[in-house]
């Protein structure tokens, strides 16, 4: 029984870990979580999952897709099913869509403006999931002068 937690926090310090590697900002208490998506600007939020298609799609995804010249002003991330406060508080910010773990939201000045949830990402190749963020990349977040 030990090795086996310890093995899941394994998985889950890998999953936090190549999210920093990418550049995304961990929240973990509902005051980061309100602090970020209160930002002027634009703010990808990438939530993290223990799962295979957040492993194998969404974090690939999420790395990739932020490898260009628009993207979002910031970048954060919270884990599900971990930083339970931290996540709820941010999906009270995606209105009308459920919870989706994994999934990502972008937000403008606060206010969400897409989403991608679960059912677009298992399944899917990490290309579809990249090419759906850079879409919205293009629509919402401004080009670097």
């Amino acid at each position: 029984m030990n090795f086996q937690f310890n093995l899941f926090n394994d998985v889950v310090e890998t999953a936090r870990k190549e999210m920093v590697e990418a550049g995304y900002t961990q929240l973990f208490k509902t005051e980061d979580v309100e602090e970020a998506l209160r930002k002027e600007g634009t703010t990808l939020v990438m939530v993290n999952s223990v799962c295979g298609c957040a492993g194998g799609i969404a974090r690939p995804a999420a790395s990739y897709s932020v490898k260009q010249d628009v993207r979002p002003d910031h970048l954060v991330t919270v884990f599900a099913g971990q930083d339970k406060e931290a996540t709820e508080t941010a999906r009270s910010y995606f209105t009308g869509y459920p919870p989706s773990s994994p999934s990502f939201a972008l937000l403008k000045d606060g206010e969400i403006q897409m989403m991608v949830e679960r059912h677009e990402i298992e399944g899917h190749e990490p290309m579809e999931v990249v090419n759906k963020l850079r879409s919205a990349f293009e629509k919402y977040c401004k080009k670097d002068a």
